[in-house]
């Protein structure tokens, strides 16, 4: 029964929810540990190694905190790791990506006016980009431009554009920018199991073996640290940005990536200086406001095919299937009457100047690709068209509901 694709459609919104939690978790420990050590300040009486203390007040209680730069004399009865936050965040966002952007890789990963793909290439491209970003990421680390940390930080951004035009390529707009996010959050956590959480473990071994523990391994997870510190907002951004089609239904879509890194770099640069000296450099925010507006106003380019194009445009295997069904002329009629004054490339309801996330329905290769989203939003939902526009009556819905029942039943 084709009702699984309800099920479906809520584990995706279960694992989404579970990924926004785990990442709130994790930006907070983060940004909570970036500020706090930033704000530690030397005091009389302190035990050997501590570099510094910070009082701070929740809740109603006051804490007191103290960071040795190495390792305490002796290791501590308790010990929390803050690792979690980050595998949790990770998992449940690959599980989203595989659910949405692999089973569903036929309408939000491929398109087909940039690249004559199979989901199984798509996939490919898809999983291997991000391992081997880590791999290229890790390797500059532990070359010598580990001792050049603003060197390294620019040849970072360098492959993050790179990376963003490459996606813009090949995979549809939303899925583009969804993947340059995947690709550098991969990169943060992969941070965290592969070089931050090994070398604490071998500082608490020295420490239970009583050996005293090398410095160095400190070091090497303060500048994974820092780099995850100035990459967390723009990632935000980019898992945002499938529901703003101004951010992905443009052809500099992956300039407007790239730019947003910049603001990610020049708003954690004022809250990290102003947790350490209590002045912020107030030039960052102008700055960063520059940037947004070169970003909206490389928004306003036009891009995709247009309603020629598309309707000349061959069917893909995965369209024809749902073309071909004997209720697809009433669906698409449907669709033409009920949807497509909003969902056009140029729309035609009120002062609507985008259709809404970038779906077009206006030929029958659009609403064949869009068959799935069509069943859950206007077939057995009543969440599409919205009331105020369009007061579809019900035999219209199940038009839809049958067309899209009568192809899932063969395949």
């Amino acid at each position: 029964m084709y009702d699984l694709a309800i099920m479906w459609d809520w584990i995706a919104f279960s694992v989404r929810w579970l990924h926004v939690i785990t990442a709130m978790a994790w930006i907070g420990a983060s940004f909570y540990f970036i500020a706090l050590d930033l704000m530690l300040k030397p005091a009389p009486n302190m035990p050997e190694g501590v570099s510094g203390e910070e009082w701070e007040v929740h809740g109603g209680g006051f804490y007191h905190t103290t960071k040795y730069m190495v390792a305490p004399a002796e290791m501590p009865e308790h010990l929390t790791w803050h690792k979690w936050q980050s595998y949790a965040t990770w998992l449940s966002g690959a599980a989203l990506l595989m659910i949405v952007y692999w089973v569903g890789g036929e309408l939000f990963l491929l398109d087909p006016t940039k690249a004559e793909l199979s989901l199984w290439q798509g996939i490919v491209i898809s999983g291997g980009s991000l391992t081997v970003g880590w791999l290229a990421y890790d390797a500059m680390c532990k070359s010598k431009l580990s001792e050049k940390p603003t060197l390294l930080m620019l040849l970072l951004f360098v492959i993050l554009v790179v990376m963003s035009w490459g996606y813009n390529q090949i995979f549809t707009g939303r899925a583009a920018l969804l993947h340059l996010g995947a690709f550098t959050a991969t990169i943060m956590t992969a941070n965290v199991f592969f070089q931050i959480m090994p070398n604490q473990r071998i500082v608490v071994e020295d420490l239970k073996a009583g050996r005293t523990p090398d410095a160095k391994y400190g070091k090497i997870a303060k500048v994974r640290s820092t780099h995850n510190n100035y990459l967390t907002l723009p990632v935000v951004f980019l898992m945002l940005s499938n529901h703003y089609p101004l951010a992905f239904g443009t052809q500099y879509a992956w300039i407007i990536a790239s730019l947003i890194f910049l603001t990610g770099v020049t708003i954690r640069h004022y809250f990290n200086t102003m947790h350490k000296t209590s002045k912020g450099p107030h030039w960052t925010w102008a700055v960063t406001v520059l940037l947004m507006i070169l970003i909206a106003w490389l928004s306003t380019v036009r891009t995709g095919d247009t309603w020629q194009e598309a309707e000349a445009r061959a069917l893909t295997p995965y369209e024809e299937k749902f073309a071909s069904a004997e209720g697809f002329d009433d669906a698409f009629n449907t669709v033409i009457g009920n949807c497509s004054m909003c969902h056009a490339r140029e729309p035609v309801w009120g002062n609507m100047q985008w259709a809404p996330k970038g779906v077009y329905l206006e030929t029958p290769s659009d609403v064949a690709r869009h068959a799935s989203e069509i069943y859950l939003q206007a077939g057995v939902s009543h969440a599409m068209p919205p009331p105020n526009a369009v007061q579809m009556d019900l035999k219209a819905r199940a038009t839809l509901v049958a067309w899209v029942r009568e192809v899932r039943a063969d395949m």
